[in-house]
């Protein structure tokens, strides 16, 4: 049985330590860009940035995954503990 794909891997590593996020406020861009409409939050498990869902208006998880090529996010809402990866569009 799979339960990940390979980019989800790595942070499964017992060595592998969650980064800081980026902003504990909300979508770092949205609030870049004065707003602060978003759906739910992701986070990068590369880099910590703080990002908005696919289901808010500017999706800026997902361009960050593309962008920077950091393609595992998980969630960033209290209580959730799924991770995403953008790439082989998998749910672990």
């Amino acid at each position: 049985m799979v339960v990940s794909c390979p980019h989800t891997q790595p942070f499964d590593a017992p060595h592998w330590v969650e980064p800081s996020p980026s902003n504990t406020k909300g979508c770092e861009d949205c609030l870049a860009m004065g707003e602060n409409v978003w759906a739910h939050l992701r986070m990068c498990l590369s880099c910590g940035h703080v990002g908005c869902c696919d289901s808010s208006p500017h999706r800026h998880a997902e361009a960050h995954a593309r962008d920077a090529r950091h393609p595992v996010v998980r969630s960033f809402e209290p209580g959730e503990f799924w991770r995403w990866c953008y790439l082989d569009e998998w749910l672990v």
